[in-house]
C-alpha cells in the first residue's frame, strides 16, 4: 500500500510539471514554430552595393524585403568617403527604406523591371569634427543644420536578371538600379538660391542588388 501511495504521488507530480496532453503539445510547437518564424525573418534576404549617391564613394550593406509582393525593403549600408582635401578618410552609416509600387514587371522568365524605386534614408558620418547638435563655441542658430546626419529622398528604376536555378550560386538574381536623390540641406539650397543647378543639389547613383532568398 505504502509503495501504491508513493507511486501515484510521483505520477500526479510528473503530471503536474510535464502536462502531457494533445492541447500542450501544440501549443508546444505552435510557439517553437513562431520563435523559428520570427529569427528567420532577422535573416537578409539581399545584399547590396552602390557607387556615389552622397553616402559615400562606394557603400555596401545588407536588406530585408518584405511585404506585398516585396515591395519594401530595409537597408543597412556602410559607406567610404577617400581623404579628397581632409587629412583622413570617412566611414558612413545609411538607413534607408525603398518602396517598389509596381515591382517585378516580366518581360520574359528572365528579366523583369521596377518601372519606379522611391525611398527615404537618413545617412551619418563617423567622426568627432562631426555634430549632430549644435556646439556651444557657435553662437544660437548659427547652425541650423546637423553636420552628422543627413536626410535623403530619391527615384529611381531597376532591371532584374534572373539567374536559372541550375547556375545559381550566390544569388538567386541580380538587379542594376540607378537612383536620383537630393537631401534636406541641398533641397533647402535649391530653393532659396536660384542661381544653383540641378548638379548643384541632385546626386546620381549606380548599384547593384544581390537577391539571396
Amino acid at each position: 500500500m505504502k509503495w501504491l501511495l508513493t507511486k501515484i504521488g510521483l505520477s500526479l507530480m510528473i503530471g503536474m510539471i510535464y502536462p502531457v496532453n494533445a492541447d500542450a503539445r501544440e501549443y508546444y510547437y505552435e510557439r517553437i514554430k513562431k520563435t523559428q518564424t520570427f529569427w528567420q525573418q532577422l535573416i537578409p534576404s539581399h545584399a547590396k552595393i552602390q557607387y556615389a549617391g552622397g553616402i559615400g564613394l562606394v557603400s555596401a550593406g545588407i536588406g530585408w524585403d518584405y511585404g506585398l509582393s516585396n515591395r519594401w525593403e530595409t537597408d543597412l549600408m556602410m559607406g567610404f568617403i577617400p581623404s579628397y582635401s581632409t587629412d583622413r578618410a570617412k566611414v558612413t552609416f545609411t538607413l534607408k527604406q525603398n518602396f517598389l509600387p509596381w515591382n517585378n514587371q516580366r518581360l520574359n522568365d528572365k528579366v523583369s523591371i521596377d518601372p519606379l524605386s522611391c525611398g527615404l534614408a537618413v545617412n551619418s558620418i563617423i567622426g568627432n569634427e562631426f555634430w549632430a547638435g549644435e556646439p556651444d563655441k557657435y553662437p544660437n542658430g548659427y547652425y541650423n543644420f546637423s553636420t552628422k546626419f543627413r536626410f535623403w529622398i530619391y527615384i529611381g528604376q531597376r532591371i532584374t536578371f534572373h539567374i536559372p536555378e541550375e547556375r545559381r550560386f550566390f544569388a538567386r538574381s541580380v538587379t542594376a538600379f540607378y537612383e536620383i536623390s537630393s537631401n534636406d540641406l541641398y533641397l533647402l539650397n535649391a530653393f532659396t538660391n536660384s542661381y544653383l543647378k540641378p548638379t548643384d543639389y541632385l546626386r546620381l547613383a549606380f548599384g547593384l542588388k544581390f537577391q539571396i532568398f
